[in-house]
């Protein structure tokens, strides 16, 4: 071992002899503290990362694939129930692989892969089926791939089409969704799920679909619209333009002194309206004409009007020697025989439209808006209040809304109350986030403060040790200094006219065992009574000793 690490481990032992039980004790602790937060470290960053092999199993499956697991020697963690194995992620395609080459998962809903599992020799009937579940199956894994969704199923009613039926039936699904622990689906979700229900089969409406959890509740009913129920249409309707009116009045007259409820009437009732309207183009002509005379006559006359059958208004046949226009000049003369009639008819276009409305549930009928405004406030004008509500509430009179603004004295007591207990609410919170910095900083200065003590005692012992043995290397010296400069030399006698002699010096006598102890007690006893001097001593013994 090198010395200087030798002469390290000496003194580092050396000094852990000399602690004290409690320093020691701290020394300990402090020293197993940051082992195990090594340790706990090493532990997470060597951990490998898992990620899910298969989720939704059943025991049967689960059960095989873990005995794969167990059996290629891969760590494998298990999840959600048991419905999901987690494996490091070098090793999930390998896996997959094997799993699909043994058959597994079997309780898969296979989705398109089972029609390549049809013979020639199948039925219509059978690949009718056969599509329909291929079909219920895809919907299922991707439903299934939702955030949240532990499995799902679904099963679709398709019509068969027929020639015989002057009417065809819709086709209608209902889905049944089972959720992971804790999770509940939003709106969205569930309008996601019916909107991909719906697009997946032909002539499906959103309405044709029904969404069933795992609790038995319905979150979405056939025959309504995804949009959702007449009671939650008209509490969303409510809410939103209370928010408005509400967020207006705050400006208005000050928040807290004002208050809304708006009561919505919507209609559940859905339909078809189909109406057609006739006119009449301008100046268009007769598409067809056609004119037909009935009966035969004789006879003879003359002058204007004088003949037999005169037409008159509209082309219409009269008998001779009567008209029905003005009279004119002429005579007329003559015998008439039989007369007849003559009919014209003509065909004229006409403009046809044809509409069809379709009204949706959900449609607003009436509504009305209560208004309550703290007199209390200076300058309020009702008739601007009014006209500022109807205009941000959308009212229309005409289908019977109608709008209510009264001044009443609002009762502060309540408020009073609950700003206080807003306040005593947000006081506590803050005493509860400060009592967990406070824990958290207790918890990090207890493991970092008996770190900081042993490496402070150690520290402080490392640099005590040697100031003692630089204070005594220091002592020795001047002890054989002094020792030195109490002796006697012996004068060397120089001659000019003799070459020099040999310079001869004075043997130092040895010192003893004995009086080295005695004189570094002497030193000692001398720098305890008289530190200041001994130190001015030293500091001339090392200036003398410098080289000039």
């Amino acid at each position: 071992m090198p010395a200087p690490l030798s002469s390290v481990l000496r003194r580092l032992t050396h000094t852990i002899r000399e602690f004290t039980i409690a320093q020691r004790t701290v020394a300990i602790i402090g020293v197993a503290v940051l082992v195990l937060g090594i340790a706990a470290l090493s532990f997470w960053v060597t951990r490998p990362q898992l990620s899910p092999l298969f989720s939704g199993l059943s025991g049967t499956d689960a059960n095989t694939l873990v005995e794969q697991l167990r059996t290629d020697g891969v760590q494998y963690e298990i999840t959600g129930g048991g419905g999901t194995i987690m494996v490091p992620e070098e090793s999930v395609y390998a896996e997959r692989l094997k799993a699909a080459a043994a058959g597994l998962p079997s309780s898969s809903t296979g989705g398109y892969s089972l029609l390549d599992k049809m013979g020639v020799t199948a039925s219509e009937f059978q690949q009718n089926v056969t599509y329909k579940r291929a079909i219920e199956g895809e919907l299922a894994n991707t439903i299934e791939a939702m955030k949240g969704v532990k499995t799902a199923s679904v099963q679709l009613a398709i019509p068969k089409d027929t020639v015989f039926v002057s009417e065809k039936t819709d086709p209608t699904a209902s889905v049944f969704i089972a959720t992971d622990n804790g999770v509940t689906l939003n709106d969205n979700q569930v309008q996601a799920i019916v909107h991909l229900t719906s697009s997946s089969i032909d002539g499906m409406k959103t309405s044709d679909v029904s969404v069933v959890d795992a609790q038995g509740l319905v979150l979405s009913a056939a025959g309504v619209d995804v949009a959702g129920s007449g009671s939650k249409q008209a509490s969303d309707y409510e809410d939103r333009v209370r928010g408005s009116v509400q967020a207006m009045l705050d400006k208005v007259v000050g928040p807290g002194n004002a208050t809304v409820v708006v009561a919505a009437d919507v209609s559940q009732n859905s339909g078809q309206r189909t109406a057609e309207t006739f006119s009449t183009p301008d100046g268009a002509p007769a598409l067809s004409e056609s004119a037909q005379n009935d009966g035969t006559g004789t006879g003879s006359g003359s002058g204007v009007n004088g003949a037999a059958g005169i037409l008159g208004p509209d082309n219409i046949a009269v008998p001779s020697g009567t008209s029905t226009t003005a009279p004119t000049t002429g005579t007329t003369t003559g015998t008439t025989g039989t007369t007849g009639a003559t009919s014209i008819t003509k065909n004229n276009a006409i403009n046809k439209v044809t509409e069809q409305t379709t009204i949706p549930a959900g449609s607003i009928t009436r509504q009305t808006v209560s208004v309550a405004v703290n007199k209390a406030i200076p300058g309020i004008n009702k008739a601007n209040l009014i006209s500022l509500v109807n205009a941000a509430a959308g009212i229309d009179t005409t289908r019977g809304d109608s709008v209510a603004i009264e001044l009443v004295s609002f009762n502060t007591a309540g408020a009073a109350a609950a700003t206080k207990a807003l306040a005593a609410a947000d006081a506590a919170a803050s005493a509860d986030r400060t009592a967990g910095l406070i824990r958290t900083a207790v918890t990090a200065l207890a493991i970092a403060l008996p770190i900081i003590i042993a490496l402070f005692l150690i520290s402080r012992r490392f640099k005590s040790r040697s100031q003692e043995d630089r204070e005594l290397q220091e002592m020795t010296e001047l002890a054989e200094l002094r020792a030195m400069m109490s002796d006697q030399t012996r004068p060397i006698a120089l001659t000019a006219t003799e070459p020099p002699a040999a310079l001869t010096y004075t043997q130092v006598p040895l010192i003893e065992p004995g009086d080295t102890e005695r004189k570094r007690a002497e030193i000692d006893a001398l720098a305890g009574k008289d530190p200041e001097r001994t130190a001015e001593i030293l500091r001339g013994l090392m200036e003398d000793r410098q080289p000039a």
